[in-house]
């Protein structure tokens, strides 16, 4: 039975960045009131919702008061600690529940409950010591990747491994206590899918993205992949039975390799919308960001139907290089949409905003996205 929190009422969002910003941006449409709780004032969901608490995130007691204010709580990074979440779940609904997170936020578990469930992954081993990281490379061979097991993001937190001399280096860099090392995969795409799960169970996929990279920082999104019909149902698929199996309640993104031989591999999973959506703020009838609140408030899920090809590009700190960039010049592509994060400081890798151009097929919408962003340096 869902437990249904209708408009009007009070949706909490933990995490304050962009996409808390366009989750309270979805929320608001829908006539939802917007609590946000960040460490840092003026973060970008707080400066679009109704009140913004600022509080560390081991602040139990200010994340208890934050929750007795709103009627049911989300959120936005994985990187919440499990005390706080865990108190907060006793007094206040949480989708996705801590038990997604718990899995989710550590690559270790993550993996070992991919590897456990049957689900495809590559190669990997736990490695707690340089000893254990040598033993890990003879089984698994090089190239290799030694990642953390938590707080890693846009290739933080990761070295590729190209022969087992540089093991001990690769361990003093990681500066954990434990890491995974997987084996390199020669993929051919980096692909995408963005699912959402309502309280009911029902699941709905958005259309398979596939996803380049710059700097290990995702750079251009194109949806739907060009990839066969077979494959995309078979990602499809694949998303769908791990946020099943996970019993996500929320957002589902999970991150896949395709093989040369046709074959899919997942390689992370995040509880939550995901940078390779944002296209579907603009192209699709229902926004990753929406069916987040549909699913955290008991509603039916939107139609996750894509009206037109569209492709994405991040806009990094860098572009503010030498000055503001060129607004004018990439607002006059009619066709391209502008969303900027109201970030103060722009630094080099860090995400501002982004650029989604909608287009007849996927190639022309990658062509218009990467034209209006060099636009910008004109």
């Amino acid at each position: 039975m869902a437990s249904v929190i209708p408009p009007g009422r009070t949706v909490g969002i933990l995490g304050g960045g962009q996409l808390g910003r366009m989750f309270a941006i979805a929320a608001r449409r829908m006539g939802y009131r917007v609590h946000a709780f960040d460490p840092t004032s003026d973060c970008p969901a707080g400066q679009v919702a109704d009140v913004e608490v600022s509080a560390a995130y081991d602040d139990i007691d200010a994340a208890l008061r934050f929750a007795r204010d709103v009627d049911v709580v989300t959120f936005e990074f994985e990187n919440i600690p499990a005390e706080t979440l865990a108190a907060i779940a006793e007094i206040r609904p949480v989708h996705p529940s801590p038990q997604v997170l718990h899995i989710a936020r550590h690559r270790l578990r993550e993996k070992t409950f991919l590897h456990d469930n049957g689900f495809p992954v590559t190669r990997f081993r736990p490695v707690h010591s340089v000893d254990e990281l040598q033993a890990a490379l003879c089984e698994l061979g090089c190239p290799a990747v030694l990642k953390t097991v938590d707080f890693g993001y846009d290739g933080k937190g990761q070295a590729r491994i190209d022969k087992p001399e540089q093991a001990a280096d690769a361990w003093r860099t990681m500066g954990r206590l434990v890491g995974i090392l997987e084996a390199f995969v020669p993929f051919a795409k980096e692909l995408s899918v963005i699912c959402a799960r309502g309280q009911n169970g029902v699941i709905a996929t958005f259309p398979v993205a596939e996803n380049c990279h710059q700097r290990h920082i995702l750079d251009v999104t194109i949806a739907p992949a060009q990839i066969p019909e077979a494959t995309a149902r078979q990602a499809a698929n694949l998303a769908s039975a791990i946020a099943a199996k996970l019993d996500v309640v929320g957002v589902l993104a999970v991150e896949m390799f395709l093989v040369g031989d046709g074959k899919l591999l997942v390689n992370e999973l995040a509880p939550r919308p995901h940078n390779s959506g944002h296209y579907t703020f603009d192209a699709c009838v229902t926004s990753q960001f929406e069916q987040q609140l549909r699913a955290a408030c008991g509603l039916p899920l939107g139609d996750v139907t894509q009206l037109r090809p569209a492709a994405m590009a991040n806009l990094l700190g860098d572009l503010w290089g030498n000055g503001e960039p060129n607004w004018l010049a990439a607002l006059a592509f009619p066709d391209v949409k502008l969303h900027l994060y109201g970030k103060g400081e722009a630094r080099p890798g860090r995400k501002m905003g982004h650029l989604t151009a909608l287009a007849e097929t996927t190639q022309q919408a990658r062509n218009l996205v990467e034209r209006a962003r060099s636009a910008l340096l004109s």
